[in-house]
């Protein structure tokens, strides 16, 4: 079983060794095949190595391939190890990229990159393979490092575009910024502790008695700044809706089940350290806060519609991270995955309807697709139900799971979040209303509009029975039902709650009572943000207007807050002018003058030597016999 392990992340690698290296000689077919087999190799491995992990007892499973390096008290090995939270990871992140990798099939065929782009694919899942895998900091950080490498090749994939390869920039530099803060934070870990294995470390923790550590501290503030940066935290959330310049299965991959919850994994793999420094628990929850609420307003006012499918994943994003603020890790890693399922499946829809309209991405030229394009329609129908909030729907069970841990832990930050779960229902059923009712806007003949083909359909079927499905493994307590997931991280989450025995005032209990009225008053708020979009853009069919907006709030949410306006003030401006300072002072006065005045030092010294060099032998000799006889005369003087 052990073995098997390893083998996970081999797949995706060799998948990407043999496209990558022949992308330009093997048919499309062929490199399709190669990439879609790869990812299902190791979701089938993965699906195996969980069936025998539960028959077994469900005991840790780690293989340590070699010693990589020693210190004078520690060292790090190259090793994978696999737990309850690993599995549910590799089940979301094998089995939803498996599916990206069949959709990705039919959607780039007709690409000149097909062979290049199944090749990065493999590479990405790889990443985030030996990410989840990694059985110590430093391996996480190695597959964080590669999975945010994959993510500026596929985000400027299409190269040509001077814009996209702006967008892959600007990804690759906002995440370099947080993981300098996942670094500093293994640094502080391997000095407090002298390991960064995490079973070790959550021994260690287990014996510090007192609450915030400065160590602690600042470690966990640094793993913060890190999954600020992959998972879009603000202030570091700007780089995901510019990720949409990647083709639509690349947003799925990023924003859906992989990238984006690094951060959301790396902080529930350190609960035990979170739940030991609450301060930094308080700064999250309303980092979270108000990431879920910016994301939500600035989607209200988008009108192309992978960037409203863009800052949805930044608002859900940030309810993930209030359920960390509060403690409620399963709570967290449930959004994930319910999140996962109905994300993806918005996305590959959203390039379904861009595929089926030639890369129209627009809403507003949108409009009556509901008949023209009836399996996208159905699929999207039960994706927007589920970000709602709406029961029977997965999103429903872990929404109202966060918002019942959010209740019990802090009043405020509940009101807010749950006005922010109607906001979500508002502008993803704005975008529902506007792409697949009322009349055709677009300039495309109707003829030409066609329907998924079945290599794209079929992820679609799939991810949308997810969807409906999915949240019965977390069914509230109220219902009377075995909490499947919390069952199955309790062994995980061990340390939260010996800590919540020793200091329960850190952490919250919700009656059932409180649970019924939270679950209400969430399902009445959604179905008031729905009612709301129903009245403008299916009754008085509202349109978006094409005209830049003078209404100062739309002004405001149409420019996302002005935060790139306010990086390029504050940042960019200020380091490009220090950068010119320096540019002028050390490389054009001091190295380049002195690397030039060294060169014409040289000039000026060869031109004036070269007339000793007359080329007479006897010449050359006299100088030699002058000079021994001025050595002899210096050794002389010396020896008086």
């Amino acid at each position: 079983m052990e073995q098997l392990l390893s083998l996970i992340p081999v797949f995706p690698l060799v998948g990407f060794l043999i496209n990558g290296l022949g992308f330009r000689k093997i048919p499309k077919g062929v490199a399709g095949l190669i990439g879609v087999a790869a990812s299902g190799l190791s979701f089938l491995v993965a699906i195996w190595l969980l069936i025998q992990y539960l028959q077994g007892g469900q005991q840790l499973i780690s293989v340590s391939l070699w010693e990589w390096i020693t210190g004078p008290s520690w060292k790090i090995d190259f090793s994978f190890a696999a737990d309850q939270l690993t599995f549910c990871m590799l089940m979301v992140v094998t089995g939803v990229g498996f599916l990206i990798h069949i959709f990705s099939f039919g959607y780039m065929h007709e690409d000149e990159g097909f062979g290049k782009f199944f090749a990065f694919l493999n590479l990405f899942l790889f990443s985030m393979l030996v990410l989840v895998l990694g059985a110590n900091l430093l391996m996480t950080f190695i597959g964080w490092e590669g999975v945010g490498l994959c993510s500026f090749l596929l985000i400027g994939f299409w190269n040509k575009n001077e814009a996209y390869n702006e967008a892959a920039k600007k990804a690759f530099v906002m995440n370099r910024i947080g993981d300098l803060g996942f670094l500093l934070g293994i640094f502080l870990i391997l000095f407090r502790f002298s390991t960064v294995q995490y079973t070790e470390i959550v021994t260690a923790l287990s014996s510090v008695q007192a609450l915030n550590d400065p160590y602690l501290v600042w470690a966990g503030i640094c793993f913060f700044i890190g999954a600020m940066g992959k998972s879009a935290q603000l202030p570091l959330f700007t780089w995901l809706p510019d990720a949409m310049a990647g083709p639509t299965p690349v947003s799925a991959l990023i924003h859906a089940a992989t990238m984006v919850t690094s951060g959301i994994y790396l902080v529930i793999r350190m609960n035990a350290l979170y739940s030991s420094i609450p301060m930094v628990q308080e700064f999250i929850l309303w980092i979270g806060l108000a990431t879920a609420i910016i994301g939500a307003l600035v989607g209200t006012s988008q009108n192309d519609i992978k960037k409203v499918l863009a800052y949805s994943t930044v608002s859900q994003l940030g309810f993930m991270f209030v359920a960390l603020g509060v403690g409620a890790y399963t709570a967290a890693l449930f959004h994930v995955i319910t999140h996962a399922f109905f994300k993806a499946l918005l996305f590959l829809g959203a390039g379904s309807v861009i595929h089926g309209l030639h890369e129209e991405q627009d809403i507003r030229k949108m409009g009556g697709l509901k008949k023209l394009l009836p399996l996208t329609y159905g699929v999207f129908l039960v994706a927007n139900l589920a970000i709602a909030g709406v029961p029977p729907f997965s999103g429903f069970f872990s929404k109202d799971e966060i918002l019942a841990h959010t209740f019990a832990g802090n009043k405020i930050a509940w009101v807010l979040l749950t006005i922010t779960a109607g906001i979500t229902a508002f502008y993803m059923f704005r975008l529902f209303f506007l792409v697949f009712f009322n009349e055709y806007r677009g300039n495309l003949a109707k003829e030409k509009i066609h329907d998924a083909p079945f290599s794209m359909a079929m992820p679609l079927v799939v991810l949308a029975i997810l969807s409906i499905a999915g949240g019965f493994i977390g069914l509230p307590e109220v219902f009377h039902m075995p909490h499947i997931l919390h069952e199955f991280l309790k062994p995980v989450l061990m340390p939260t709650e010996k800590l919540a025995s020793l200091h329960p005032e850190l952490h919250h209990a919700i009656s059932h009572s409180d649970e019924w009225l939270v679950m209400g008053v969430s399902v009445v708020v959604s179905l008031i943000g729905i009612g709301v979009a129903y009245s403008m853009y299916l009754s008085k069919k509202m349109v978006p207007d094409f005209e830049p907006a003078t209404n100062p709030l739309i002004k405001l949410t149409n420019g996302k807050f002005f935060f790139d306006e306010i990086y390029n003030v504050i940042i960019v401006k200020p380091l490009t002018l220090i950068a010119n300072i320096f540019s002028v002072l050390v490389d054009l006065l001091m190295i380049n003058l002195f690397v030039e005045g060294l060169g014409i030092f040289t000039r000026f010294a060869g031109s004036s030597l070269k007339s000793t060099q007359a080329g007479r032998v006897s010449g050359y000799a006299f100088l030699m016999v002058c000079s021994i006889l001025l050595f002899a005369l210096l050794f002389i003087f010396k020896t008086i």
